[in-house]
């Protein structure tokens, strides 16, 4: 599913999934795995590679991370990578978990 999104879809779908690696402030290292392993599942080039990094540095900014630009199309493959990021280090903590549901409901427009 992940060969469906474009070059600015992948990015996008970064910039979320590193967003959420960082809703209980601070990253594990199991989530910087499962960032890793998403990147190179995603065939990112080099100069995407860096921007990724440089979100598990610096998180994105509020701004950067608007639900409703994600493609209803996309929206599972989203929500997929999200919950495996934030499972990423064997517990979802109350932070991670209400990131998620209010996530899935802005995607669902409630």
């Amino acid at each position: 599913m992940l060969d469906q999104l474009d070059r600015v879809q992948r990015l996008r779908l970064m910039r979320f999934v590193c967003s959420f690696a960082w809703a209980d402030l601070q990253i594990q290292p199991e989530e910087r795995r499962f960032v890793s392993d998403l990147v190179g599942r995603l065939e990112l080039e080099e100069e995407e590679r860096q921007r990724v990094k440089g979100w598990l540095e610096v998180p994105p900014s509020p701004e950067e991370i608007d639900p409703t630009a994600v493609p209803h199309a996309h929206r599972r493959i989203f929500v997929d990578a999200i919950k495996g990021v934030i499972a990423a280090d064997g517990e979802i903590n109350f932070e991670e978990r209400s990131a998620l549901e209010l996530f899935e409901m802005l995607l669902r427009g409630e």
